[in-house]
């Protein structure tokens, strides 16, 4: 295991005065970084946002983090003065107060089977993100009476975005500061801490593998780790994907001793000027879980990469086809011995004809059983969207599948996959009969951050799916929230977005429609709903961008709990504690507690860095 704070501060003390000439940190951002990060870019965090990072992290970013291809264009002095101006802060040893431990840090998994849990993404392998009665711990009746039990803060961070899977009483999640954090479910006190070699997004799943526990997750450096859950210690770790832009948001799907992992990648966001973009392709890798060993491996783009287009100087800039990233866990069908997964959008072109598509792997060997692609014309390149454009080349709508296909057999024996898209439209198709459409069902607009992003969940009655369709408007001066977005002065829209629905699973008709929160016109709002949702029988969760938990009643979508994250918080942990926006991951259910994250800072959303756990009367 790396442990990368020492590397970092070895690297620091390397910047004796003349050790290394270097522009300084203000030269080197508005060079390099200002073209994104003061508005040019809207998946850039903006600059305003750093401050709440550490100086470690944002070097880390730099290195081999999401800012990597961006990185290649500074040396190591120019890397560490950026990140000190950027943040306002000199790189320090950091670490967890003491108070954030628990006086047993014993992890006991003796009794788990025994215990209420919820594993992985969709605490399933169907991906139905449904919590049964008897494990939720949680009426109805009581949601009501939620009330804040405590809090936990990640230090060093503006967002959180690894959802906690909680087994055997401790609640085990990943972070952006390269961390894995083990906590006791009841009081959030730290039991153990391990660190990856990049930030973990995705959920942990917790389960016997080869006669003996072990956690399950992959990092954003295209890497898998099995390790020992009731200690932190690794026990395996294998790069699925060598490509040096991949990543793994996608939590691995575990069934039958096997692994099944998708793999993605920010090339399409590697805007440097020496940088020929793409020759990614997504995948599904399955592994075995005891060991690591990868089994089979399967692209979601057949065709290898090649240069496409000339930039008028004789030499090709662009290379494809590329893309197809896997974003969302893989559902697994024991029945049909099949793995399904949603694609990405192409970046650069020939398009290929399984982007933006719904897929069926075998379990078996990985051969393609069946693929139906949505839409055409979706090829995407950052360049193509900045003002200084290195070159021409066509983009679309980007309408990825960004989250994981659900899988449900209904009570006449018929099944059904469903996937949200990007684009609005919710699809239905028949897993038996090659993907073959049952009913597609539009619920917004869709677009580059709109339609359905992280998920939906269902209770084998209704399918629930939060909108998002999020967006900037012009803005007007004096206006909360104002920046800059491809030169033109934005805010987020408050009028634009949200609203949750139930879908009949049969026809696809909307049973019911509760519409979006109201930010009363503040420009620093915005009542989109990305995050998954979770539902458990009476009652669907989701959170928001404008910071708020909502719980609807499954029967008409009224809400009966609303509770807005977006304050500061005295933390279990010791570590100063700050809500933000909810997206990402959804919220989990367990033994009477309802935990969810909150603070996103990304395209203009509320930063924050916690773990909230909810209880009946907090107690």
């Amino acid at each position: 295991m790396k442990n990368t704070l020492i590397g970092l501060l070895l690297l620091a003390a390397a910047y004796a005065p003349g050790a290394n000439a270097a522009r300084d940190g203000e030269a080197v951002y508005k060079e390099q970084c200002a073209a994104c990060h003061d508005g040019a870019n809207q998946r850039a965090p903006r600059r305003e946002a750093f401050k709440a990072f550490e100086p470690e992290l944002v070097l880390k970013a730099l290195i081999d983090g999401p800012m990597a291809a961006q990185g290649r264009a500074l040396n190591d002095a120019e890397m560490h003065q950026v990140a000190i101006f950027l943040t306002g802060k000199q790189f320090t040893s950091g670490g967890m107060p003491s108070q954030a431990y628990c006086a047993d840090r014993t992890v006991s998994l003796a009794k788990a089977n025994e215990m209420p849990s919820w594993n992985g993404w969709g605490n399933s392998h169907e991906q139905t993100r449904f919590q049964p009665a008897e494990k939720a711990g949680l009426k109805a009746a009581d949601v009501p009476k939620l009330k804040l039990k405590w809090a936990f803060a990640v230090p060093g961070v503006i967002r959180v975005y690894g959802q906690p899977t909680v087994v055997g009483g401790t609640a085990f999640f990943g972070t952006a500061s390269d961390k894995v954090f083990a906590i006791d479910a009841k009081t959030g006190c730290l039991k153990w801490e391990f660190e990856a070699d990049a930030g973990v997004r995705t959920a942990i799943s917790v389960v016997q593998a080869g006669g003996k526990w072990m956690a399950f997750f992959g990092d954003l450096r295209g890497q898998v780790y099995g390790i020992d859950p009731t200690g932190g210690t690794l026990v395996w770790k294998q790069k699925v994907e060598d490509h040096p832009l991949a990543y793994i948001t996608a939590a691995p799907t575990f069934f039958d001793g096997r692994l099944y992992v998708g793999v993605a990648s920010r090339e399409e966001t590697a805007t440097g000027p020496d940088y020929a973009c793409c020759n990614f392709r997504g995948s599904v890798v399955a592994l075995d879980a005891a060991t690591g060993k990868r089994i089979w491996k399967t692209y979601t783009i057949p065709d290898e990469p090649k240069p496409t287009v000339d930039d008028g100087s004789g030499h090709k800039v662009l290379i494809g086809p590329a893309g197809g990233s896997v974003w969302g866990a893989p559902a697994v069908d024991p029945k049909a011995r099949a793995v399904y997964v949603g694609t990405g959008n192409d970046y650069t072109g020939p398009e290929p004809k399984t982007t933006d598509a719904m897929m069926a792997f075998d379990m078996d060997d990985g051969h393609v059983r069946w693929v139906h692609q949505m839409d055409r014309e979706d090829v995407g390149f950052m360049p193509c969207k900045t003002p200084n454009e290195p070159f021409k080349c066509p983009h679309g709508p980007d309408y990825d599948f960004g989250s994981s296909p659900i899988l449900v057999e209904q009570a006449d024996g018929k099944r059904i996959l469903m996937a949200g898209q990007k684009s609005g439209v919710i699809h239905a198709v028949d897993p038996d009969h090659d993907g073959k459409t049952i009913w597609d069902t539009r619920i917004g607009t869709g677009g580059y951050e709109g339609g359905v992003e992280f998920g939906m969940a269902t209770d084998g009655k209704l399918l629930y799916s939060p909108l998002s369709d999020f967006k900037f408007k012009v803005s007007m001066q004096g206006e909360a929230g104002r920046a800059t977005i491809m030169g033109v002065p934005a805010t987020l829209d408050p009028m634009s977005g949200g609203g949750m629905f139930a879908l009949d699973l049969s026809t696809g008709k909307i049973v019911w429609h509760a519409p979006p929160a109201d930010c009363h016109g503040d420009t620093s709002c915005s009542p989109a709903q990305t995050a998954a949702p979770s539902v458990i029988p009476g009652i669907v969760f989701s959170g928001s961008i404008d910071g708020h938990m909502r719980a609807y009643s499954t029967v008409d979508g009224k809400v009966v709990w609303d509770f807005d994250t977006k304050k500061p918080y005295q933390t279990v942990n010791g570590v100063p504690g700050q809500g933000g926006s909810i997206d990402g991951p959804g919220p989990v259910i367990v033994d009477g507690i309802l935990y969810t994250n909150s603070g996103y800072g990304y395209v203009g959303e509320a930063t924050g860095n916690v773990l909230l756990a909810f209880s009946v009367d907090g107690k």
